[in-house]
């Protein structure tokens, strides 16, 4: 069926400018944005998702409005920030009228041939008649599922479905194919594949992994779900090596899963017509200040991977400077497939990055996570607001009696060690950047909280 485009196309009466490129996203669960060969991790190795960013773009400053996987994944399908999509929790849906405006729904309303496979991740029924194939959950799933009355690994079992899906359609319809990997989620089940993987290797904990770096922290993120589940995970040096290394060996499964995926779209001919974006809905802590997850505005944990690989582009090996944020992409894929991208939109599309156009960028943007799981016997989650900028970064905790804020110089002190909120030489940087907090408080719409419900990871 994809021969009857191609001739098309040798005889002229099809162009690459008219047509449009299928999308592909590729999104992991709680990855960081060092975890990946082309970062520069000293263990770990992506040649799969290295050679989209070699042949593509690759974000250096790429970050998340908020880190939590429900509200992120939000992020990303609608371009919206939480306080705009309302999805504030694990139960909540997409509302009628903001999932209507997501990119998948408007992409298949401009003639796209849609799916969705992987973790949703968010609340309600399941939007499985917005898609022309849905396999998705809106939990957390599993590690391992039933394929074919053969137990296989969560990367491998989506994998084959979308090959399948690549393989199934019409060639004269573009595609948008939605993979949304379990990977490298908490408590990691490696592939057992890759189960060897790492094996004589010795992990280096972060430089911040130290007692001294958990004693700076305020009493309130001591005894906060950050702390007890790190302890919960690895209660020992020897656990904490393994964790590392599950969590790296499943993130090898994801590139493994990549480069298959890439290889189906290349075997029917359309590889160049392909727009590929690899992401992550969240960073995580891996040890720094002696704590685990995600959620505060710490760099380790609103960082992540992005890249964008598009062969029309014809533009190889970049990496912009600019900060990218969730809330870009799905603008970027609306803005390439001629969809004009609906308004109350917080993200802009990437294009001009993309394209290596001089264009005025963000010089800084807004960062919320509510997400509180007040109630639970392992501690709650600080409420977290602030803002950044290319060099600094103001946060404030909104919960706390007694206000407690943080200023970072992010040029001079990159792993975040030094607050200058209360130090007199910044004084006026702290004024600023605060100030710049304030102006998005008022200018947004209010925050929105969670529903009273059960902690879910």
């Amino acid at each position: 069926m994809r021969f009857a485009l191609l001739a098309l196309v040798f005889c002229g009466c099809v162009t690459a400018a008219e047509r449009k490129p299928n999308v592909v996203l590729f999104l992991t669960d709680d990855q960081r944005a060092d975890c990946l060969g082309v970062s520069g991790h000293p263990l770990l190795k992506t040649p799969a998702i290295d050679r989209l960013a070699a042949d593509g773009t690759r974000f250096r400053n790429a970050f998340v409005t908020t880190s939590i996987c429900c509200i992120s994944r939000a992020s990303y399908f609608t371009g919206r920030l939480c306080r705009t999509h309302g999805v504030g929790d694990f139960q909540t849906p997409l509302p009628a009228p903001v999932l209507a405006d997501s990119f998948p729904v408007l992409l298949r309303k401009a003639g796209y041939r849609t799916a969705c496979y992987g973790k949703w991740g968010i609340g309600g029924p399941p939007p499985k008649d917005q898609f022309d194939a849905w396999d998705a959950w809106g939990d957390q799933g599993t590690y391992f599922l039933n394929l074919d009355g053969k137990r296989v690994h969560n990367s491998e079992y989506l994998t084959r479905r979308a090959i399948d899906f690549i393989n199934s359609g019409p060639a004269d319809q573009p595609f948008c194919l939605i993979v949304l990997y379990k990977s490298p989620h908490d408590v990691q089940q490696p592939d057992p594949r890759d189960a060897g993987l790492f094996k004589d290797a010795t992990v280096v904990p972060p430089k911040t992994a130290t007692d001294d770096h958990f004693d700076r922290l305020p009493e309130f993120m001591r005894v906060s779900m950050n702390r007890s589940r790190a302890v919960r995970d690895w209660p020992t040096p020897t656990a904490y090596q393994e964790y590392v290394k599950n969590y790296l060996r499943c993130i090898a499964s994801v590139d493994r899963s990549v480069g298959e995926i890439m290889q189906a779209i290349a075997a029917c001919k359309v590889a160049d017509d392909t727009m590929t974006v690899f992401a992550s809905d969240n960073g995580y802590f891996l040890g720094e200040r002696g704590l685990i997850h995600k959620w505060l505005m710490y760099e380790e944990s609103i960082r992540v991977p992005l890249i964008v690989h598009y062969p029309r582009l014809k533009k190889k090996g970049q990496t912009p400077e600019a900060m990218a944020l969730n809330i870009d992409v799905a603008p970027t894929l609306l803005d390439y497939a001629g969809v004009a991208v609906p308004a109350g939109t917080d993200g802009r599309s990437l294009r001009p990055l993309l394209e290596a156009r001089a264009d005025g960028w963000r010089a800084h943007w807004f960062y919320e996570h509510h997400y509180h799981a007040r109630g639970s016997k392992e501690g709650a989650i600080p409420r977290t607001e602030g803002v950044r900028t290319a060099d600094w970064k103001y946060i404030t905790y909104i919960d706390e009696k007694q206000p407690f804020e943080e200023l970072y110089d992010l040029k001079a002190d990159p792993f975040e060690e030094k607050n200058r909120a209360t130090d007199p030489t910044s004084a006026g940087k702290f004024k600023e950047m605060k100030g710049l907090y304030e102006e998005y408080v008022k200018k947004l719409p209010p925050a929105v909280l969670p529903r009273p419900a059960k902690v879910k990871k």
